[in-house]
């Protein structure tokens, strides 16, 4: 089986042809995504006829199942949540701002997958950016502010009873599940090397980062905005279009993403798995 990985131009992302993720995969070739996967942080297979068990095998391949704590998996399923959107519903775009997926727990995953089922005819991209990047292009004078700072991560802006998909959130096709565990915080160095390359990035973001240790909100509020505005800057960025029958696999160590709309009156469903932590 011959891989052939093209490079989509911008600042992270390829696409993989020549492989059938249908089938079980042998480990040289699991090997050779793996290392196009930490060259550039997000790959994309099309044409993927996958069913839910293809999906959790090619997910098991690649570290094991990591923990999706808010989100209720489909039914049958206890590794697959479904990312979903009706085509009249009115609830708040679901996952709009940057973000690295889980970032609050204590081991936060490695990566995630997400298939394409029900993929609207516009609008509807996932855009990326590269956290590594961000931090080798990051002023001497701002690098300087952050360099030993030990992030605040929390889930309780969006998942606390009180949070964006608390209580007060209706009409949803989404299965959230708000909760008081959301309000708990977790520390990671807000620069970190990468577990198994070793490469420097910057980690998480404004949203689930609520502060930073030893810093009153007076101060680190303000950084947090300042940062938030660097680390999604265009030229680090990837605006991944979407195909229905697309697998995209991408590294939550190396960069962050977020949903986009544009697609209102129209049905959106994708598949997703989480990838466990890997210690390197």
């Amino acid at each position: 089986m011959t891989l052939t990985i093209t490079p989509s131009g911008q600042a992270c992302g390829a696409r993989v042809t020549g492989v059938d993720l249908t089938r079980p995969l042998d480990p040289d070739t699991v090997a050779e995504i793996r290392s196009a996967w930490l060259d550039h942080h997000v790959l994309a297979f099309p044409n993927q006829k996958m069913n839910d068990d293809d999906l959790e095998r090619f997910t098991f391949s690649f570290g094991g199942f990591g923990d999706d704590p808010f989100i209720r998996p489909i039914p049958g399923r206890e590794h697959i949540i479904a990312v979903k959107r009706g085509a009249h519903e009115t609830a708040p775009l679901f996952a709009e701002n940057w973000h690295s997926d889980w970032s609050f727990q204590a081991r936060p995953p490695a990566g995630t997958c997400l298939f394409g089922i029900t993929i609207p005819a516009v609008g509807g991209n996932t855009e990326f950016s590269n956290q590594h990047a961000a931090l080798d292009a990051m002023p001497v004078d701002l690098r300087a502010r952050v360099e030993e700072l030990q992030a605040i991560h929390s889930a309780r802006a969006g998942y606390a009873p009180q949070g964006m998909y608390g209580a007060k959130d209706k009409n949803r096709s989404m299965d959230i599940r708000s909760g008081d565990e959301a309000l708990e915080t977790q520390l990671h160095p807000f620069i970190r090397a990468h577990p198994e390359t070793g490469r420097l990035g910057l980690f998480g973001c404004a949203g689930y980062i609520i502060g930073f240790d030893g810093l009153d909100d007076d101060e680190a509020l303000p950084l947090l905005y300042e940062l938030i505005q660097w680390q999604g800057r265009e030229e680090f960025r990837y605006t991944h279009v979407w195909e229905p029958d697309m697998l995209v696999m991408w590294d939550n160590r190396s960069v962050l993403h977020r949903a986009t709309g544009g697609y209102d009156g129209h049905d959106r469903l994708l598949h997703r798995t989480t990838i466990a932590a890997c210690d390197g």
